[in-house]
């Protein structure tokens, strides 16, 4: 007697349920892993309630001075074992006098997340990180990436102060096509030093190989379609650099890569790009495509008379190989601010 097809059936069950059983493995861990991260991050917002609570009442000064948190590392290091350093302590004191309501706490961070956010100062980038990490689901190796890169910062510029809170306050939210700008983008993953001779090969090629920095300095949505992706008009064939199609927006974003300053004619090429995919590409239910031509520099009046008149989304922006000075950007944040309030006295 045959018992093939009945061995099948056997096998075909029995992977399923060890299947079945990985499947519910995998999520308990999860909810696990969650459920201690919860734990840990409470906890630590109440040892910081209780130190600043201690130093409130005059405690600090007068049983231990000024000595509070090298005295306490050392006494809960003693007892408890690893996690009280001093500098972990002073963070945990940080957490607490920055969220001091224990509902504004997301959980949806881990206590390394908050570490490295408490590592600001300014409570608006504080609060956007926060944010930004809940929206974005970054890991912390991502987080670190984009605060190196003064994120909260680039975007920060092309805004005025009530929209600058704004961000402070909700991340960073797609909705229309100049929300997904950064300028400048940077892009110090590629690996190509700044006195370098490259071409725009040279630059497509590194941004490619890393592939997962580059689509995380891009930002949220973005779908990679193909890279020298070929238009065939009247006998001659352009081609678009990097073709991606961005799932929030519902449109195609073509971005054009150039070497150096960004000229004139780089606006009407890609002008024609936009045009081609609208006519050619898109389907029902997409929206019109957004261009972007980044480039090494770009003078903005010669940019100003080069889009006037054309309707297309079209950007030009810059991008770095290196990342941009921190207090340069802080200081043209504050200037912006500090003008916003000037006019909103008047």
């Amino acid at each position: 007697m045959d018992n093939t097809g009945t061995n099948l059936t056997q096998n075909t069950n029995y992977n399923k349920l060890v299947s079945d059983i990985g499947t519910l493995l995998n999520n308990g861990r999860k909810q696990m892993a969650i459920a201690v991260n919860t734990s840990m991050v409470q906890t630590y917002w109440s040892i910081g309630k209780h130190i600043v609570e201690f130093e409130q009442k005059g405690n600090e000064r007068a049983e231990y001075g000024s000595n509070l948190i090298n005295r306490l590392s050392r006494d809960l290091t003693e007892r408890y074992g690893k996690g009280f350093g001093k500098s972990n302590l002073l963070y945990i004191r940080k957490f607490y006098l920055t969220f001091p309501k224990s509902g504004t706490v997301s959980h949806l961070l881990t206590w390394s997340h908050f570490y490295e956010i408490l590592k600001k100062d300014d409570p608006m980038e504080i609060s956007f990180y926060v944010k930004q990490c809940e929206i974005e689901g970054w890991s912390v190796r991502e987080l670190k990436r984009q605060m190196q890169s003064m994120l909260f910062h680039r975007l920060a510029l092309s805004k005025d102060k009530e929209q600058v809170l704004k961000l402070s306050h909700e991340g960073q939210q797609v909705q229309k096509p100049e929300d997904i700008l950064r300028d400048p983008y940077v892009f110090d993953f590629v690996g190509l030093p700044e006195t370098y001779n490259y071409t725009e090969k040279d630059l497509e090629d590194g941004l490619l190989k890393q592939f997962e920095m580059f689509l995380l300095e891009l930002g949220r949505g973005f779908a990679f379609i193909g890279r020298q992706q070929r238009i065939s008009l009247a006998g001659r064939h352009y081609y678009v650099d990097l073709v991606f199609y961005h799932r929030i927006l519902k449109c195609f974003v073509l971005i054009d890569l150039k070497r150096g300053t960004i000229q004139h004619e780089d606006i009407g090429q890609m002008n024609l790009y936009i045009n081609y995919y609208k006519s050619e590409m898109n389907v029902e239910g997409d929206n019109p495509p957004i261009g972007i031509v980044l480039g090494a520099d770009a003078d903005r009046l010669t940019m100003q008379y080069a889009m006037e008149g054309i309707s297309n989304q079209l950007f030009a922006a810059k991008y770095q190989l290196y990342l941009p000075s921190r207090e340069e950007l802080q200081n043209q944040l504050d200037r912006i601010i500090r003008k916003q309030e000037k006019n909103d006295d008047k």
